[in-house]
């Protein structure tokens, strides 16, 4: 009973708690990432797996006792289990620097710009001059635009480093109207599917502009651009 209902237990348990990661709770992890050393980052997927393990056993424990043609009172088993993930870790690098971001928007109204989003989309923070409803900037470091380099708009970059390692599999840049849409799980199981850096690239730009008609239909679909490179080259099938 415990090997043929502890797999599809343990399945479930996993996917209840991925659901359960909120998508505040993707946006406060981005805004970490860019202050922390990648090191310290708690590898979220092994905490979910943890927890899995967790819950799946002790479900599979009462369900055991509720047997009513199983005496397990003197009776029991144990288990020694592997779990071998096929899949890939998506691994974030960098934060897009954007005005809704705490530190970001501190700067900016400490320079007396004005931080805030149209009704028509409230899902876009943009950047205002003091006492004009002009340019709304959607992004808060930029070279040029220079009628806001007094409000807190600068062109310093946020600079990091990544050792690769054999595992690296590729590198994907992506312009934000990609990861407005899609997450870092959902863009490298596409690229992971395709046959080449081109192929990658073209199919996350077309998931990213479906994405975001389906997500915002009254909204221009952003810029959506992007370059994969791929560390080790796949080898076609003979």
């Amino acid at each position: 009973m415990v090997r043929n209902r502890l797999p599809s237990l343990l399945l479930n348990q996993k996917n209840a708690l991925e659901k359960i990661r909120t998508a505040a709770d993707d946006k406060s992890f981005q805004h970490q990432v860019a202050k922390t050393d990648f090191k310290s980052i708690p590898n979220k997927d092994f905490l979910n797996w943890q927890e899995a393990c967790i819950g799946a056993f002790k479900v599979l424990d009462k369900e055991i006792m509720l047997q009513e043609n199983l005496d397990c009172s003197t009776s029991g088993t144990t288990a020694v289990v592997v779990v071998r993930q096929n899949g890939i870790k998506a691994v974030q690098l960098t934060t897009d620097l954007k005005p809704g971001l705490p530190n970001e928007a501190e700067r900016i109204r400490n320079c007396n710009g004005r931080v805030l989003a149209l009704k028509g989309e409230p899902h876009i923070q943009r950047v205002w001059l003091p006492h004009e409803d002009s340019p709304g900037l959607a992004m808060s470091r930029a070279f040029g635009d220079f009628l806001l380099k007094n409000h807190g708009i600068i062109a310093v970059p946020d600079v990091f480093r990544h050792h690769l390692t054999p595992d690296d599999q590729f590198i994907v840049l992506a312009t934000d109207g990609v990861w407005d849409v899609l997450n870092n799980n959902q863009v490298a199981s596409i690229v992971m599917e395709a046959e080449s850096e081109q192929e990658a690239a073209k199919t996350v730009v077309e998931a990213a502009t479906a994405s975001w008609k389906k997500k915002f239909p009254s909204s221009k679909v952003d810029d959506c651009t992007v370059v994969c490179l791929f560390f080790h080259k796949k080898q076609k099938p003979s």
